[in-house]
């Protein structure tokens, strides 16, 4: 009987922790390489929640998989707009805008926190010094009060959660803060890497890649360690922007605005193995709910500030046979820049950056629908979103 006990106790636990997304002891064996051994087979971070699915790293960010943590959230999509210095919200029940509030000077993304509880605003203020993250209580839909913060101009979270990166990017620097109080913790230079603003992390979480708009190449930094282990230029284009890995882990995707494409990347060995051409100004990357596709905007522009009407389009990427299988036109011409993929997967959301819209685009069909918002939008976020936790940007969901 005690026996028995035992057992039933341990699959509890294990239940318990697959659905809240916190290891629990019985998924926490301490390994020799440091990290943590899971169900998965996937030795992960110190601290990381568990891999579910060593083949598809976005299994509990499908359609249905809502943490506790978003109960209660509005269901809202939030659209920072540089120029204008306001967040528009939108009802994506009836494509209207149903709230705007003034934030910070120059927001570019909303990004959710880790512990998917609240929603920043990273308004860092392009060459002055009073930066600033607005935070949003995703079940109001209201901001509260900033916290002065040099120059966010995008956020992540490491793995484990403890702590906010905050990406400097004008100082060159990735700023390891407390992920509420955004106390200073720690200042990781990366001085050759101008421009450094999106990223992804590894399946395991013991690396990320951060994009180098402006050296055209990459940054490897260890998040467990602090520390930048190496750079790596890109063959040709030289403005990467989003960045997204794999299913399985193995590969990273470069979005890169000037060559038109993206960039296939081994993440282990830190090598380019392949470009893949899409449309003009490649620029953002978002997976399927399902895992299977990639969803990549063409902003139809090379320039940092486009036209507007431009060739903007979407191409649809197949994970397995790494080929474009879909490319969607902008009707009559957009820029389609940042977002992210509704909650039940059905719509791609993404900013018009120089149309003053955002586009909602049928996933299967391609079809668009637009919505008017402020002056120049950019990083919005839908939410709420699937996934145990986040890893920052717009909603890198695990």
């Amino acid at each position: 009987m005690k026996g028995q006990l035992h057992w039933r106790l341990l699959l509890v636990a294990l239940l318990i922790g697959a659905v809240s997304g916190i290891p629990s002891a019985a998924q926490t064996v301490a390994a020799p390489t440091g990290r943590v051994s899971t169900p998965a087979t996937v030795a992960v971070a110190p601290g990381m929640p568990p891999v579910i699915d060593a083949a598809n790293l976005y299994s509990e960010a499908a359609s249905g998989h809502m943490s506790a943590a978003v109960t209660g959230a509005l269901a809202r999509v939030y659209v920072p707009n540089v120029k204008s210095n306001d967040v528009y919200v939108i009802d994506p029940s009836t494509f209207k805008v149903v709230d705007r509030f003034k934030v910070g000077v120059n927001p570019q993304h909303v990004v959710p926190s880790w512990d998917l509880r609240t929603l920043w605003v990273a308004n860092n203020a392009e060459g002055r010094t009073d930066g600033a993250l607005t935070p949003i209580d995703p079940k109001t839909g209201k901001p509260g009060t900033a916290k002065l913060v040099n120059d966010p101009y995008n956020m992540y979270f490491t793995p484990d959660g403890g702590s906010a990166i905050v990406v400097a990017e004008a100082l060159k620097r990735l700023d390891f803060r407390h992920p509420q109080t955004m106390v200073l913790q720690f200042s990781l230079p990366t001085p050759n890497c101008a421009g450094i603003n999106h990223a992804d992390f590894a399946i395991d979480g013991s690396y990320a890649i951060f994009t180098c708009e402006f050296q055209g190449g990459l940054v490897k930094i260890d998040p467990v360690n602090r520390k930048v282990l190496g750079y790596l230029k890109l063959s040709k284009g030289g403005m990467p922007q989003d960045i997204r890995v794999s299913p399985d882990g193995k590969l990273f995707y470069v979005a890169d605005m000037l060559a038109d494409g993206i960039f296939v990347v081994n993440g282990e060995t830190f090598t380019e193995t392949g470009f893949i051409p899409t449309g003009v100004g490649t620029h953002g990357l978002y997976p399927s709910r399902d895992g299977k596709k990639l969803y990549i905007t063409n902003r139809g522009s090379n320039k940092m500030h486009g036209p507007p009407h431009g060739k903007g389009s979407i191409s649809v990427l197949d994970f397995a046979s790494g080929k474009i299988e879909a490319t969607w036109p902008i009707p009559g011409g957009g820029s389609p820049d940042m977002g992210n993929v509704s909650a039940d997967g059905k719509l791609l959301w993404v900013s018009g950056r120089y149309d003053n819209v955002v586009y909602a685009i049928d996933t299967t069909t391609g079809a668009v629908k637009t919505v008017g918002v402020g002056t120049e939008p950019h990083g919005l976020t839908v939410w709420p979103q699937p996934g145990r936790y986040s890893l920052g940007h717009t909603g890198n969901m695990r």
